[in-house]
């Protein structure tokens, strides 16, 4: 019986060390997502802007070489991305798929006329910015008119800015949580062995000492649950690129560096500053308070 017990107490050690690790995972698993959201937020805004176009309507019987100088010029703009030119040709085409009807064997003439679609670089994407852009396209000779749909781009811009909040205090709320989490954790930990923390201080031992290797033993398992949160972020960040690579990219590899080794150092930090605290709290507790 004697030798039984101590291998069910370091039994019960282990899976509570195993416990602590996954749980704490788990928990930096979600602060990584977390960090990838926030990496990603400008990203998908910026994405989304940038794919807002609007058509600059060309003159009948302009020149086509005058068309080009014009998208030229408008390309090496600073607030212009890029441009595409679209020919009359082109324009009929596209509709005549749209409509699956031919309508210029109907009309006899084709009614649409040149245009150049461009696209912004997502600064100057808003409705102030679009604005004065028109007015200087209008400026041109040969440009008949400007179109965007305005109330789209009103639109995009309020939701963009609405989530961008939205990501903040949801940010905000799973930090706590996050921490909360932990701190429950590595108490719960620290309690289980409180009647050693006591023995501990009654041979003698200083608080420094006492302290050092519950300390260390945390900072290993915020290691340890640091490493096993990057892994299941690889496997999410796998499936991200293959389902949905035009909105995210993670090619940079300094970004996801970052954020990787941020989740190990939130590990170590968490687990090291509750650990103290919750050591701490048993060091001045009474024989009596520890029942």
């Amino acid at each position: 019986m004697g030798e039984k017990k101590p291998k069910i107490h370091k039994r019960r050690l282990r899976s509570s060390y195993i416990s602590s690790v996954i749980s704490i995972s788990l928990v930096l698993f979600l602060l990584g997502i977390l960090g990838l959201l926030m990496l990603n937020a400008h990203k998908l805004s910026v994405y989304v802007k940038e794919n807002i176009n609007f058509s600059v309507i060309i003159k009948d019987q302009v020149k086509e070489v005058e068309i080009k100088k014009m998208q030229k010029e408008l390309d090496a703009s600073g607030y212009i991305k890029s441009t595409e030119y679209v020919s009359k040709e082109n324009a009929a085409r596209e509709l005549q798929e749209d409509l699956g009807e031919d309508f210029i064997d109907f009309l006899g003439y084709n009614p649409l006329l040149a245009s150049i679609d461009v696209y912004l670089y997502a600064d100057f994407a808003n409705p102030d910015s679009i604005s004065v852009i028109k007015e200087d396209l209008l400026s041109y000779p040969m440009v008949k008119e400007v179109f965007y749909q305005e109330s789209l781009i009103h639109l995009i811009n309020e939701n963009v800015r609405k989530i961008g909040v939205f990501l903040l205090i949801f940010s905000g709320l799973l930090f706590l949580v996050a921490v909360t989490l932990i701190n429950n954790t590595i108490r719960l930990s620290v309690y289980a062995k409180r009647f050693i923390i006591h023995t501990m201080q009654l041979v003698g031992a200083t608080r420094g000492f006492i302290r050092r290797p519950f300390l260390a033993k945390s900072s290993l398992h915020g290691v340890l649950g640091g490493l096993f949160a990057i892994i299941l972020l690889l496997a999410l960040l796998y499936f991200i690129q293959n389902e949905l690579i035009e909105i995210f990219s993670f090619r940079d590899a300094n970004i996801i560096a970052i954020l990787f080794t941020g989740i190990i150092i939130t590990g170590i930090v968490l687990n090291w500053v509750s650990t103290y605290f919750a050591v701490n709290k048993y060091l001045k507790m009474e024989e009596d308070e520890l029942f």
